[in-house]
């Protein structure tokens, strides 16, 4: 009785006369026990082998007898390997079933994907006479719950009312949890008052109830007094914590679950270092760790995958790597906690590298795979691998219920360059969410669109969406991109006073940006010195670009100070009043702030440029010189110069840092990140193609004055992103109309 190499069973020639049963034979209950063709039933992998016993069953005369038939069913209907429609045809073969077949038929009803069906069974079983026992209802109950079928539960209820059951121990623990899951849970504390069943699996029951809620405080009243509390009890309430946000209670309630020796299992584990990945408590995370390999769990993969996370999200990307690399066999998960692990921590590259060799290893991405690689591609503009993305949820989760995959769609493309794109995911989003309504208003914003932003905004109100905080950003950095005070007044006005939403920091960072560019420092002093909580370092860095683009040196200095004083580390502050005293030609002060970077040993952010070509995402920084086609890239830099110069242009070096011969000054700008991976994207494109590319820091004057013209030499479309918006360069002009 073992498996041939065909993976088809290899069944016994079996002798008539000690193993064929005779129909109206009972035979002793041993003998069935024992018998060969039913033991062959634990080895079925597949249908084919399930048939060739079934066929055996037959041909010994198994089938004559109730116990054959139910143990039949009982693997066919809840058995990974068997298979709930071939149950059914043995089910509906027996001319009366007797109670155990019906409880397993509706048994397996309740682990289907379709549960309610076991209420059907229920109801046949009842007409055709056969009694339920306290072994029936479990299963019908965890039925209703799946479903939400509340009405259906409580006239079962009543039946184990009428027929006395409810003191059982899992009729009554059952009971409970189809109310709670339903959220009925008055009745389901009802039932729980009414019992004198006071076990800990009957007040777990209960507590799950108030957890799936968000009642953590009336859970935790319950929790307090369970007379003896197993470990279910301990995790359903530290994973009620996780659930709700509140990390911290959920560690301490670990401690004192530690300090009572209640000892822990895989379940409560993976709760705590979900917890411990959320909130940062590495050093628990890694006690964890050494429960884990204490205990010979160290290949377990649901508790490595919580390993990798909790390391991954806690700023540890090489240990969490490690642990990645160790694993012999990995599931989808494996590769989500690590790819999202790497989008966390701004690892973007790392994130997409990872995603193409999950790829390469036939491992296909789930949706929560894309919604750790989408938000990679729009920071590094990959928007040829964001179109793979699309094409790929349209083929395989198109009408999946996640709205949260359209919406990082959406933002993808917004933030890759594709606005047309995004809005055409947008407009065949059906139902839309807040959060699409918020990613296509900031996306039209960011590429200075206020007028579409502000019409999708009416829209949005009119179809009774209420906005949040969230929306009021996007607005308020529309008029912010448009220089539009006007509007941005009204928009923050209306905020407060129509939709009840108090201002937070980056709402006042939008007006003190708007007021400042606009030069009205005075209102933007005014409107800093309401705010009910500090001003942070993006605020007073608005305010000091805004002298920046203003000449205003003392107040920049004022500013300044400020800035050093929040942010002593940063070194972007003091690059900016260096640009504002060079802007004056205060060479003195440029060279005293120069020095006091170099002798706090801070450097200047470099600047950085991506661009996407043929699905390969290529960096340059000012100067490049490790591009292995660094060459060509300078040949063709050269090239532009030359019919720049031609064209009459003339490099601005107002905004170069140091006090050199204007020769030098025009060979720095030259060789700034944004031009070199335009003249990478002249030699790698098709003439015509458009040019995307993303920069880390704002675009300078001089390099946004020499790509408008480029874009007219050329004959090219050069989308360019920026720290803080959308340039799209064409025919010799700039979308943000030189305000930006």
């Amino acid at each position: 009785m073992v498996f041939s190499s065909s993976s088809s069973l290899s069944l016994p020639i079996l002798s008539s006369s000690n193993h064929h049963i005779l129909p109206a034979s009972d035979p002793p209950y041993k003998h069935l026990q024992t018998h060969p063709s039913l033991h062959l039933l634990s080895k079925c992998k597949t249908l084919q082998d399930l048939k060739q016993v079934h066929s055996q069953i037959i041909k010994t005369g198994l089938h004559n007898t109730h116990f054959a038939l139910s143990k039949l069913i009982e693997f066919c209907a809840i058995s990974s390997f068997g298979d709930l429609s071939y149950a059914l045809l043995v089910f509906e073969s027996i001319e009366e079933p007797n109670r155990f077949i019906w409880n397993t038929i509706i048994r397996g009803h309740s682990l289907s994907s379709n549960p309610i069906v076991a209420v059907d069974f229920y109801v046949r079983m009842i007409l055709c006479g056969t009694d339920p026992n306290s072994y029936t209802f479990p299963f019908l109950f965890k039925s209703c719950a799946k479903v939400g079928a509340t009405h259906e539960g409580k006239q079962i209820h009543a039946h184990v009312l009428k027929l006395g059951l409810e003191s059982d121990a899992f009729v009554h623990t059952s009971l409970i949890n189809m109310y709670a899951q339903n959220g009925e849970l008055g009745n389901a504390r009802l039932v729980f008052d009414k019992s004198i069943l006071r076990d800990a699996v009957s007040f777990t029951a209960l507590i799950s109830g108030y957890v799936s809620k968000g009642y953590m405080d009336d859970a935790r009243r319950l929790f307090d007094e369970i007379p003896v509390k197993d470990v279910v009890s301990w995790n359903a309430m530290i994973a009620g914590y996780a659930q709700c946000g509140r990390f911290e209670e959920a560690l301490a309630l670990f401690e004192e679950m530690r300090k009572v020796n209640v000892p822990p299992n895989e379940s409560t584990m993976v709760t705590v270092l979900s917890a411990c990945a959320q909130s940062g408590s590495i050093e628990l995370g890694n006690w964890v760790q050494s429960w884990i390999e204490n205990h010979g769990l160290g290949s377990n993969l649901q508790l490595v995958n919580a390993l990798i996370d909790m390391y991954s999200k806690c700023g540890d990307l090489e240990t969490a790597r490690g642990l990645f690399d160790g694993l012999h066999q990995r599931d989808v998960i494996s590769w989500n906690v690590m790819i999202g692990g790497y989008t966390h921590m701004s690892c973007y590259k790392e994130a997409l590298l990872l995603f193409r060799l999950m790829l390469r290893s036939n491992v296909e991405p789930n949706d929560v795979t894309l919604l750790g690689v989408l938000p990679a591609c729009a920071y590094l503009g990959a928007l040829d691998l964001g179109k793979w993305i699309h094409a790929y949820i349209d083929k395989n989760f198109q009408y999946m219920n996640n709205n949260s995959l359209w919406t990082s769609l959406i933002d993808m493309y917004a933030k890759c360059g594709n606005i047309d794109a995004a809005e055409q995911v947008f407009d065949n989003m059906n139902p839309k969410s807040l959060a699409s309504w918020n990613a296509m208003i900031s996306g039209l914003a960011m590429h200075g669109h206020p007028d579409k932003a502000i019409r999708l905004f009416e829209e949005m109100a009119n179809e009774g969406i209420k906005p949040d905080d969230i929306t009021f950003v996007g607005l308020l950095s529309a008029c912010t991109h448009a220089g539009l005070p006007e509007l941005g007044r009204q928009y923050f006005c209306s905020m407060i006073h129509d939709f009840n939403i108090s201002p937070k920091l980056h709402h006042y960072g939008c007006m003190i940006d708007l007021l400042g560019r606009a030069g009205m420092f005075d209102e933007a002093e005014t409107l800093m010195n309401s705010m009910e909580m500090k001003p942070d370092g993006a605020i007073w860095g608005s305010l000091l670009g805004a002298c920046r683009v203003h000449g205003r040196v003392e107040l920049g200095e004022y500013v300044a100070e400020h800035l050093f004083e929040l942010e002593p580390d940063n070194p972007g502050a003091y690059v900016l009043l260096s640009n504002i005293y060079a802007g004056a030609g205060r060479w003195d002060d440029v060279a005293r702030i120069r020095n006091r970077l170099n002798d706090m040993g801070m450097k200047k952010v470099p600047g950085c440029t991506s661009i996407e070509v043929d699905g390969v995402v290529h960096e340059f920084v000012v100067s490049d010189k490790v591009h292995p086609l660094r060459k060509d890239v300078y040949n063709m830099l050269d090239e532009i110069d030359r019919l720049l110069e031609m064209a009459g242009f003339v490099p601005d070096t107002s905004e170069v840092l140091r006090d050199i011969d204007e020769e030098w000054k025009e060979g720095a700008l030259s060789h700034h990140s944004e031009k070199l991976a335009i003249a990478f994207g002249l030699i790698s494109t098709k003439p015509g193609t458009t040019i995307r590319i993303v920069k880390n820091l704002r675009v300078c004057g001089n390099c946004h004055s020499a790509t408008k013209l480029i874009s007219k030499i050329f004959n090219r479309e050069i989308i360019a992103r920026d720290k803080n918006r959308f340039h799209h360069f064409k025919d010799g002009f700039c979308s943000c109309k030189d305000y930006w």
